[in-house]
């Protein structure tokens, strides 16, 4: 059955991928970004294809009263409206804070007051044990949504959180970085060559988004099982692929960094269980039981073994960095 729905950050590298493929599938979709010129280029080729349902809206999930009209009649929301450079944001703090969290929150309000049926909200592995701005305020942004599912009233709204690790060829990813520079013969620049990354195709990332929709009962967070790489292997897979002169060149680990990314907590690990291929956390907040007693009767729901099984990159299978390499 087709629908309506709105995609916060829409002309981002997850939102323009989750328009089209909504539309594809004949829902009506608002498209909405305070990115004029990159609404104007999405606009361009999607108003031609689909002149009836797409919708193209400016606006700043930083202002409340532009996101309560941009949901009229709006049934399902993926809000991915985000700062998500580290750097940036570690420069700019208070402006990841703005979007990221009261953004965030912005959103969750608008969609209990417009009586939204279900919101995704898309979330990264740097909110796990975070030691950045951006991974901070991204943690935040998971506490709004999930506890939000506790004070939505009568509404019958279900609001949860995806997981993602890096996803492969995405705007400002390391790939195009990588590929650029062998290409230019300049060297790879790297923080370190222990520094390890989960990694995620767009596919996959559509598909998490989507089953999280489908099956949520509002509270939990989504993630995918994704698999890991040592970024120093990754650059030379890139200069033996393109023949490049590109030499490898440390500059040291950059401010908010970490050496590697987990999937989840040590205290989330208790909550951890597997369905469908993804793995599920499931919320501690105790006004949230029937998400948590779902999950606990529900026989395909299985809790990992060992707390601490999959939390962080050292203990999942590692990836062949050729075939990245090749998608690009």
């Amino acid at each position: 059955m087709v629908s309506r729905y709105l995609v916060t950050g829409g002309c981002g590298s997850v939102g323009s991928a989750l328009v089209e493929k909504l539309l594809k599938e004949g829902n009506t979709v608002c498209s909405l970004d305070i990115n004029e010129n990159g609404l104007f280029l999405q606009s361009q080729i999607l108003n031609n294809i689909y002149p009836d349902k797409y919708k193209p809206f400016i606006g700043d999930i930083r202002d409340f009263q532009r996101i309560l009209k941009a949901m009229n009649n709006v049934e399902y929301v993926y809000h991915c409206a985000a700062l998500k450079h580290v750097k940036l944001s570690e420069y700019n703090p208070f402006e990841a804070i703005k979007t990221n969290v009261d953004g965030t929150n912005n959103v969750l309000n608008a969609a209990i007051s417009c009586g939204i049926k279900a919101v995704v909200v898309t979330s990264s592995d740097k909110a796990v044990n975070p030691s950045s701005t951006m991974g901070a305020t991204k943690l935040l942004a998971e506490r709004v949504s999930i506890d939000a599912n506790s004070s939505v009233g009568n509404n019958k709204i279900k609001i949860s959180v995806v997981r993602f690790g890096n996803i492969w060829n995405s705007a400002g990813s390391v790939g195009p970085i990588f590929k650029k520079q062998c290409l230019d013969n300049k060297d790879i620049t790297l923080t370190s060559k222990d520094m390890t990354r989960f990694f995620i195709t767009m596919e996959k990332s559509l598909k998490l988004c989507e089953f999280a929709m489908k099956n949520m009962v509002g509270g939990e967070i989504f993630i995918a099982n994704m698999g890991t790489l040592n970024i120093c292997d990754l650059a030379n897979s890139f200069i033996n692929y393109y023949s490049s002169k590109s030499n490898i060149k440390l500059i040291g680990i950059q401010p908010g960094e970490k050496l590697y990314e987990e999937l989840y907590t040590e205290q989330e690990a208790m909550r951890v269980g597997s369905y469908g291929g993804y793995l599920i956390v499931l919320p501690e907040n105790i006004y949230l039981n029937k998400c948590i007693n779902f999950w606990n009767n529900n026989p395909k729901f299985k809790f990992l073994e060992g707390n601490s099984a999959l939390v962080s990159d050292q203990k999942v299978n590692l990836i062949d960095p050729i075939n990245l390499v090749k998608n690009i």
